[in-house]
């Protein structure tokens, strides 16, 4: 196993994974695992961006419709499930794909997740009515007297991550920050970590565009379809949550489509800061490909690749 490489492609959404990752892997007559933790989920499909049913049928992908909304997965789920997935697939394969824009779900297969102790659901449910009552910047300013290093450094926006160093730091006594200063744990395989991503402007064009595209495909029928889950952490988050308020009538659906493109861009620019402050990677434009080959190839050394 010390030979076999996991190929990690990573970066902001709509920046060209999915196309990039399917001439790869034909390439290097593999397949791709996915880690974006949205995409786990049958229920949602045109507000996650997943692959096309022509794209999947191109090449296997893993942890596509993988679970069901009704279903708890946590990023330790995930663990688990792709070290034994990879295993497997190692036994075939000298290199896989993993591919995704969720900086924790790759992070957990690179570094391990920190062994942190069960804590009982009424913490959550205390600080999730918290959370209702007194809106999320009280919380967030709690978050920073307690945890300020967690803080300086986790997306405050993310309800669910604020949340969930609280409940740490009330039920523990410790901050959120020291569970995740243990050593990093040892693969029995190698990474080749690359990061995609383009200029500003072009990106920002591919979101726009992109949403545009998901509205078009259904993404609002999709949500009002999804509502009574609502509540589920990935419903909360970017293209569900605005059209929810917007069903809401918090606001008109041209505002609700204004937010879905400008929440985009912040996302894609949260995801770039998060892949580049977290871990090592070379980076590319996607429109690199023979540089970014080449680049791969080096890596595995004694691998050509068929062109």
């Amino acid at each position: 196993m010390s030979r076999k490489k996991l190929i990690l492609i990573v970066g902001p959404t709509a920046v060209g994974k999915t196309g990039f990752c399917i001439k790869l892997a034909k390439k290097l007559g593999t397949e791709i695992i996915s880690c974006d933790s949205r995409q786990f989920y049958r229920e949602m499909s045109v507000g996650t961006a997943k692959p096309s049913e022509d794209e999947l049928a191109e090449v296997k992908h893993h942890f596509i419709n993988s679970h069901s909304i009704n279903e708890h997965y946590s990023a330790g789920d995930f663990e688990q499930d792709a070290l034994k997935l990879m295993s497997e697939l190692f036994q075939k394969y000298d290199y896989l794909i993993m591919t995704g824009g969720s900086g924790l779900f790759a992070k957990v297969i690179t570094e391990g997740i920190d062994d942190m102790p069960s804590v009982p659901p009424e913490f959550r449910q205390k600080l999730m009515s918290r959370l209702e009552l007194e809106g999320l910047q009280r919380l967030v300013e709690e978050l920073k007297k307690l945890d300020p290093e967690y803080a300086g450094k986790v997306d405050l926006k993310n309800s669910q991550r604020v949340v969930r160093a609280l409940e740490m730091c009330h039920f523990t006594g410790q901050t959120f920050s020291e569970y995740h200063k243990k050593n990093k744990v040892h693969r029995p395989f190698q990474f080749i970590k690359i990061g995609l991503d383009r200029p500003r402007e072009e990106l920002y064009e591919r979101i726009n565009s992109r949403m545009e595209k998901m509205l078009e495909d259904g993404l609002e029928e999709e949500a009002k379809n999804l509502i009574s889950f609502r509540k589920h952490p990935a419903l909360k988050t970017l293209g569900y949550k605005e059209i929810f308020s917007y069903l809401d009538g918090e606001y008109d659906r041209k505002r609700m489509i204004e937010l879905l493109k400008q929440n985009s861009r912040r996302f894609a620019k949260r995801q770039l800061t998060w892949f580049r402050n977290q871990d090592t990677f070379k980076w590319f434009n996607p429109d690199e490909e023979d540089k970014i080959l080449k680049y791969i190839e080096e890596q595995l050394s004694d691998t050509k690749i068929n062109s």
